[in-house]
């Protein structure tokens, strides 16, 4: 089924009625809870919902407002070439990475990859079992990293959960062996200060730098003490990954006291999240620059000497957002979109009762020169098509189109879908394209969608939580010369320099 721009205002109408109505109760209840960051150690569990609510999407569906359950719909300009459904991993799908023509897809319970040298066939390679909770994948080279960041027996792939007041608890970096992509080795592991939520690759020659992003500290966790400010480095020698190393806890946000630097969150802030490590950390190696989404910070900052990066300017939105959740640049370094996962990524906040400016992007102009540039706010953008209020929904991760002169970026929504989306016009940005399923459910919320949608090498693929891996052509003559460019390797957390 495809729908055009008639069934937007439809549904962009169901969600005033329902704010009106005061059908938003599973919103409402998840409010008090609006800045807590995504689970650590599995999905978040099903909320429920008022029968007045229910009563509103089975209505919405029967009346073409929203697709209906599972229904799948999109813009004309995209095609949805294929799915391929979990298989032995059950958990919860997560992030992606690409090399050449595999796919590297995380899922709670380890990681699988695909052969997709033939987009509309992918094939299955390999699935490795290692639960150990987002496993946030990426690869380089003979490489591939794993973040574990759920409190384990051991470093193993056959740990199991265990309280993160226990000293001899594990979690942080692991390393893989994929000179074989059928018969992955594990050859090493790194356990890192409160875990690894995601990494960053800063990746050399002889070297993979990588950072590690984790937060939450807890004075009662002897490895994840407060304040936790910084961000873990780790250093891996390509010839010898099984001597990876800690190297480095660069602070970012100084400041005095228990709490480090960062945003204080509640009271001060309410509604925003305390500042105690970051969320996810996107770099520009050609430019030696990174951007940072922690909590209730933004940043951007210098990785000139890789194991000592530099904090050239720090942004807060305390009106609007709750939880930095990552950030991506533009290809001329100029602009960098921020995502605010508004709920958790758990919560319906993709209805008129949110609006259009909470559990959306932010995107900043990077402006000056060198050390003194600094980041200014010029927009918001969100999806403009409402959500039905068992669908959890808020921007989550995404990746440029490489199209030279314009900023295009494909990005995940969760149960929002993929959408396709133009800030060239940093204050005046557009969607262009779009693909969704309906609800999963129409009587609780419950918690799935697309986590991350990317473009590589003229197809975008989405990791669906739920519904697993997805593959979808765009045709449309903005995107078009994208299909031009072709990369061996793409970790979009590691931006590349597409017309270097």
């Amino acid at each position: 089924m495809i729908l055009l721009n008639g069934p937007r205002t439809r549904r962009r109408r169901l969600g005033v009625a329902a704010a009106a109505a005061g059908l938003l109760s599973a919103l409402l209840t998840a409010i008090p809870a609006a800045a807590t960051p995504d689970p650590g150690d599995g999905p978040a569990a099903a909320k429920e919902v008022s029968g007045s609510a229910r009563a509103q999407v089975r209505d919405a569906i029967a009346d073409g407002e929203i697709p209906g359950q599972d229904e799948i719909v999109h813009s004309a300009n995209i095609e949805h070439l294929v799915n391929i459904p979990k298989d032995t991993l059950p958990g919860t799908n997560s992030d992606l990475a690409f090399q050449g023509k595999y796919a590297f897809a995380g899922n709670y319970d380890g990681f699988r990859i695909f052969d997709i040298s033939d987009p509309k066939a992918p094939k299955t390679v390999a699935q490795v079992l290692c639960p150990g909770s987002q496993n946030d994948i990426s690869v380089s080279g003979d490489l591939l990293f794993l973040s574990t960041d759920s409190s384990r027996s051991d470093s193993s792939c056959n740990s199991t959960t265990q309280p993160a007041t226990e000293k001899s608890s594990w979690e942080g970096m692991k390393v893989f062996d994929i000179s074989d992509k059928r018969n992955p080795k594990y050859v090493a592991a790194v356990e890192t200060a409160c875990g690894s939520h995601t990494h960053t690759l800063v990746p050399e020659r002889k070297n993979v730098y990588v950072y590690v992003s984790s937060y939450s500290p807890n004075a009662a966790y002897p490895d994840c003490q407060p304040p936790h400010d910084g961000i873990s480095v780790i250093k891996v020698p390509r010839n010898a990954p099984e001597k990876a190393a800690l190297v480095g806890f660069p602070v970012l946000f100084p400041g005095e006291g228990p709490d480090g630097g960062g945003n204080p969150g509640a009271p001060t802030n309410p509604g925003v999240s305390k500042t105690t490590g970051c969320h996810d950390i996107t770099v520009l190696p050609s430019q030696d620059l990174a951007a940072g989404a922690c909590m209730g910070d933004g940043i951007l900052f210098s990785i000139e000497d890789p194991e000592r990066p530099k904090v050239i300017d720090r942004v807060q939105d305390n009106v609007n957002f709750a939880f930095w959740h990552s950030a991506t640049f533009n290809q001329k370094a100029n602009k960098v979109v921020f995502t605010d996962e508004l709920g958790g990524g758990g919560a319906a906040t993709c209805n008129a009762a949110i609006g259009p400016n909470r559990g959306a992007d932010g995107i900043y102009d990077v402006v000056g020169k060198g050390d003194k540039r600094k980041l200014v706010f010029r927009s918001y953008f969100k999806i403009p098509r409402h959500q039905a209020d068992t669908e959890n929904c808020v921007a989550h991760n995404g990746s440029l189109i490489p199209v030279k002169g314009k900023d295009l970026m494909v990005q995940a929504w969760y149960q929002g879908g993929v959408s396709v989306w133009d800030f060239t016009d940093s204050s005046s940005p557009k969607e262009i394209a779009y693909f969704e399923r309906g609800p999963l459910t129409t009587d609780r919320i419950v918690t799935g969608g697309s986590w991350s949608a990317y473009y590589y090498n003229g197809y975008i693929y989405s990791n669906d939580i739920a519904k697993g891996f997805d593959v979808l052509k765009l045709e449309d003559r903005r995107t078009d010369p994208a299909e031009r460019i072709r990369l061996h390797e793409l970790n979009v957390q590691t931006q590349p320099d597409y017309f270097d």
